[in-house]
């Protein structure tokens, strides 16, 4: 932050610092928040890019929130993670440490298929892998959720 900032952009830096303590935003993502809170584009802008932010972490943060509320699968994960405008490598980065167990994943995921709707194990695994679970993954997930 430079001391010629306007009102207007260090209000927009405290604001996208209390967001960043709470949740996790993509450069993008916290840029449209703060837009969408009435901010100007350019006082959204001065405030995510002196904000501090590490965005290959934010995407780690991002990525362990979503697996602690749902299943994803490794392709599934990073595609949701470009949704939320992280860009490819940052989305791969947060992704790639996750540790998540994609094995895991595919029975949760499975499971979930199985709580809402009436799959047969080949249409399991084959949903399983439409979702982007290897084949492997989706086969495993399969026959744990029908066990």
């Amino acid at each position: 932050p430079t001391s010629t900032a306007t009102f207007g952009e260090e209000q927009a830096l405290k604001k996208a610092k209390s967001y960043l303590r709470s949740s996790a935003f993509s450069y993008e993502g916290l840029i449209d928040q703060l837009e969408y809170e009435g901010f100007s584009y350019s006082e959204a802008v001065y405030g995510v890019e002196n904000c501090g932010a590490d965005w290959k972490e934010q995407a780690l943060k991002k990525a362990k929130s979503y697996l602690r509320s749902s299943a994803f699968s490794y392709e599934g994960l990073i595609d949701q993670l470009e949704y939320e405008e992280f860009t490819p490598e940052e989305a791969k980065y947060g992704v790639d440490n996750c540790g998540a167990d994609w094995y895991e994943q595919a029975v949760k995921k499975a499971e979930s298929y199985l709580k809402h709707m009436s799959f047969s194990y080949s249409e399991l695994v084959d949903q399983l892998e439409f979702e982007g679970f290897t084949s492997d993954q989706a086969q495993h997930g399969a026959s744990q959720a029908y066990n």
